[in-house]
């Protein structure tokens, strides 16, 4: 069983989906959105609604409140191809307050090449900002775009002392 909530933060409602601890959809478009974009082994399964998510809902408070490796402490796990896996496996270890470039992901996700695989990759995460693709920026610097919205991508790297 898959188990949901709806946390307040200063950018508006993150919304989680979690099977046990481990967090498999996050997003600030709401459950439903969210509900639409899990992988194949998750659509179906019931979803019980909940005011918190065990640890997990402590950890994303404690981030906004101010903690911002908090976010470090959460299992995530969501579905894609290889070069995608790997691209989420580096947004991870980005520390809070750096950035890289989509051409740096790429080389550090195994295929310098694949900018825009990288990008793609970035688009399709189903977990921000617990997996921070809004840690990514272009080459020449600029913020770049932001599944949720520049503004909310501007917020995330001010909080973290990108900006």
């Amino acid at each position: 069983m898959l188990v949901s909530t709806n946390l307040k933060t200063p950018i508006g409602v993150l919304s989680l989906i979690a099977e046990e601890n481990i967090v498999i959809a996050a997003g600030f478009y709401g459950i439903d959105n969210l509900v639409s974009r899990l992988g194949s082994e998750d659509v179906g399964q019931q979803i019980k609604k909940s005011s918190k998510i065990h640890i997990i809902s402590d950890l994303v408070s404690d981030y906004f409140e101010g903690d911002i490796n908090s976010l470090n402490g959460i299992k995530v796990r969501q579905p894609g191809a290889k070069f995608s896996q790997e691209v989420w496996k580096v947004l991870r270890k980005i520390p809070a307050g750096k950035t890289l470039s989509y051409a740096e992901l790429a080389k550090r996700a195994g295929s310098e090449a694949a900018i825009r695989a990288a990008g793609t990759a970035c688009g399709n995460n189903l977990i921000a900002p617990i997996v921070p693709c809004h840690r990514i920026v272009k080459s020449g610097g600029a913020i770049g775009n932001y599944g949720y919205g520049v503004k909310i991508k501007e917020w995330l790297l001010r909080h973290e002392g990108a900006l």
